[in-house]
């Protein structure tokens, strides 16, 4: 019988930030069944969690393919442990990934996560491509997540409405669109854009904040942000950037529990 928790990332509120399930593995599954689940569960990612020596086995699934790397399921598989009590406060969630070794703390209401720093690289991009983002951004780059855009102002990013058939036509794996905040309250604004890997728009995306940070590290010259995901679920985030790591700091809360047994998932 296996544990099922569906977890809202990046947001102290249910029904906002980016929502995740976490399964609870007794055994190691294999790929098909898990991309099974992972599809079933039709979130922009489900994180599988199996217990090992030093820590956790951590992987993601989208509905359609597994993912090298993904923040708010993490922060959910974290959250999941601590509200478990298969870790205490003060200990450090440990998970092993297709992106190496990750940690987690726990900071009073917060989790802190250690990510590895992506570096953005200008770029040329195809017009088509502009075209399909819909207005033309002020820099173009490129990062391990995808294509990054910087634009003029937040309403630019907030504004925006890509077309996304036009964009599942093309060799796109994810697009960071990103502005300086217009407001006081936040440093930055950003959102995420990834049809090719089933999520039109990614409510919360901690991974992009590997590169968001320390390109505004440049920009901004300071290393510690805090920064808003402006979909329409919208989500907060804490950024500190460290040499060639980025601390992605969040909240979280649980939606539901439930038990999958004999391909029979029974909520509580």
């Amino acid at each position: 019988m296996l544990k099922i928790i569906q977890v809202d990332s990046f947001t102290s509120e249910l029904f906002k930030g980016n929502p995740a399930a976490v399964c609870l593995l007794e055994k190691q599954m294999d790929d098909g069944w898990m991309q099974k689940i992972a599809k079933e569960m039709n979130l922009s990612e489900t994180a599988f969690l199996l217990k090992i020596e030093d820590g956790y086995k951590l992987r993601w699934f989208t509905p359609v393919m597994e993912v090298d790397l993904c923040g708010h399921a993490t922060l959910a598989g974290a959250h999941v442990l601590f509200e478990e009590g298969l870790l205490s406060p003060e200990q450090q969630g440990r998970f092993h990934t297709r992106s190496g070794l990750l940690t987690v703390i726990k900071k009073g209401d917060w989790l802190e996560m250690d990510f590895p720093a992506e570096t953005v690289k200008p770029v040329e991009v195809p017009p088509v491509l502009l075209e399909a983002v819909g207005t033309r951004p002020v820099y173009t780059g490129q990062c391990k997540t995808g294509h990054f855009f910087k634009y003029e102002s937040e309403k630019y990013v907030r504004d925006l409405k890509p077309n996304f058939h036009l964009l599942r036509e093309m060799p796109v794996q994810g697009i960071i669109v990103t502005a300086k905040s217009d407001s006081g309250e936040y440093d930055f604004v950003s959102r995420f854009f990834a049809p090719n890997l089933g999520i039109n728009e990614d409510p919360v995306t901690g991974s992009a904040h590997c590169s968001l940070g320390p390109y505004w590290q440049k920009e901004l010259g300071k290393p510690d942000f805090l920064a808003y995901q402006a979909s329409e679920r919208g989500g907060v985030i804490k950024v500190r950037v460290r040499g060639d790591r980025v601390r992605i700091g969040g909240q979280a809360v649980t939606l539901f529990k439930g038990f999958l047994e004999n391909n029979k998932l029974t909520t509580l």
